[in-house]
């Protein structure tokens, strides 16, 4: 697990904004989310990397961001945590974020 956090920790710094989406496979709010941030990465495209953090498999993770619900979105720009939802949102409030930050 220490790599994986390596790994993460690697992948928030880079200088793209990044999307974390810390979801369940059993919560229907984040299933609901899954077309939201493909669309998203679309119209985004390499300005935006979205990642999908499952907290089932990777608990710790989740702990050391303090997911409370899923889905939790939290966005990261070079490394450093500039926003952060819990619950379903619809793309527009989403996009706008995320030009908010770009």
């Amino acid at each position: 697990m220490e790599n994986a956090k390596r790994n993460f920790a690697d992948i928030i710094k880079e200088d793209a904004l990044v999307l974390i989406d810390f979801s369940a496979e059993w919560c229907g709010p984040c299933q609901m989310m899954k077309p939201v941030l493909e669309e998203l990465k679309r119209r985004n495209g390499d300005a935006l990397r979205i990642l999908k953090i499952d907290v089932d498999k990777n608990q710790s993770l989740a702990a050391a961001y303090q997911v409370q619900g899923v889905p939790t979105l939290v966005l990261f720009s070079r490394g450093e945590q500039v926003w952060r939802q819990s619950g379903a949102m619809p793309l527009q409030q989403l996009q706008q974020v995320i030009q908010q930050y770009s």
